[in-house]
């Protein structure tokens, strides 16, 4: 039996990861689409059945956008939605009941206890992955047991897509950065992202449509924790224009979307920068929202004074600037954005906002 297999690049990780890395291609591989039998299976497997690991805001918005696809009778959607099979697993059990709301087979089981996850074993035939990775150490322990417990079934997983972030191409000084950019984490949390895509996109070479979604900062006006209202809210500075730093943003009703169409249109190991069409930086992003918002505009400071009254977090996403090109997101995965720029997204939460005000 041929159980030759590639080796996972380094890209900058201990020796350790990749050893281990290895390990987990060599006992994925013997469970890839390649090796499975070509014998009739029954009905209940050749079903599309999709499984979401972390039900935050993304995954919710991702399945009630499908839930009114096919409610409107969409076509395309109503065509498979009654092939396709929901299920999530989720940490917190009273995130059950509304995930049976929606018609989501709600399984409770914890990353950081494999012992949780043995349910997971041929569950699914399409895995959208985007749980955070563990919060110490320069290695995502939580990616390598999901994708372990995956794998304890003959019945392959055709595509997995996971959401990691930009931050693992470090500080680039403003310049436009496309996927083909070596990474260059600076942090622990950009360390701990890279393992994980390393282990996600060597799934591919044992024949599963891996991919992975490289999503800078996601935001929504009704986003828990993710409105860029609540900062200017608070009043929160942000650098003076020499100091500036460029960001980028992705509208977390538009990151759900690029989600589905990877499991269904991403080509096997590729990497997608997920970021809506604007180059601007982090403060001209607050001016627009408060001009709009009719607001008064963010106080500006220098970088030495936010060294001296912000926290270390927050500093370090002050210290990277970088422009990130989307043409390929668009291209590949036929994407079109709802909201290309705040100044569209916030244009509509006025006007929803004005329709839905009592009279």
């Amino acid at each position: 039996m041929n159980r030759k297999t590639a080796i996972v690049p380094l890209n900058g990780l201990p020796a350790q990861q990749h050893r281990a890395a290895r390990s987990d291609v060599l006992a994925w591989s013997y469970f890839s689409p390649a090796r499975q039998s070509h014998g009739a299976l029954p009905m209940r497997f050749k079903r599309e059945r999709v499984l979401v690991i972390g039900c935050g805001d993304v995954a919710m918005r991702l399945i009630r956008q499908r839930a009114r696809a096919a409610d409107a009778k969409d076509t395309a959607a109503a065509a498979t939605s009654t092939h396709r099979i929901w299920r999530a697993l989720t940490s917190r059990p009273e995130q059950v009941v509304p995930l049976r709301e929606l018609g989501v087979m709600a399984l409770v089981g914890n990353l950081d206890q494999p012992g949780t996850l043995r349910r997971l074993a041929g569950l699914a035939t399409r895995v959208l992955h985007l749980a955070p990775p563990t919060t110490t150490g320069m290695a995502d322990g939580r990616t390598r047991a999901l994708l372990r417990s995956l794998r304890c079934s003959g019945h392959a997983v055709r595509s997995l897509a996971y959401v990691s972030t930009t931050g693992v191409y470090g500080d680039c000084h403003g310049a436009w950065v496309s996927e083909s950019q070596p990474v260059a984490p600076v942090n622990a949390r950009a360390f701990r992202r890279v393992d994980a895509e390393q282990q996600v996109r060597a799934l591919a070479r044992q024949g599963v449509g891996a991919t992975v979604l490289r999503a800078p900062g996601i935001y929504a006006f009704d986003r828990p924790n993710g409105s860029p209202l609540s900062r200017l809210e608070k009043g929160t500075p942000v650098l003076e224009a020499g100091d500036d730093v460029f960001t980028n943003h992705i509208h977390a009703e538009d990151l759900a979307r690029a989600c589905w169409l990877a499991l269904w249109r991403g080509r096997a190991g590729r990497i997608f920068n997920a970021n809506d069409d604007s180059a601007l930086l982090m403060g001209d992003y607050f001016d627009c929202v408060a001009k709009a918002m009719h607001w008064p505009a963010p106080p500006r400071i220098s970088r030495a004074q936010a060294q001296q009254t912000m926290s270390a977090l927050q500093m370090s996403f002050l210290s990277e600037s970088r422009r990130m090109s989307n043409q390929r997101i668009k291209r590949e995965l036929r994407l079109a954005w709802h909201y290309p720029d705040v100044g569209v997204a916030v244009a509509q939460y006025l006007q929803l906002k004005g329709a839905n005000a009592k009279p």
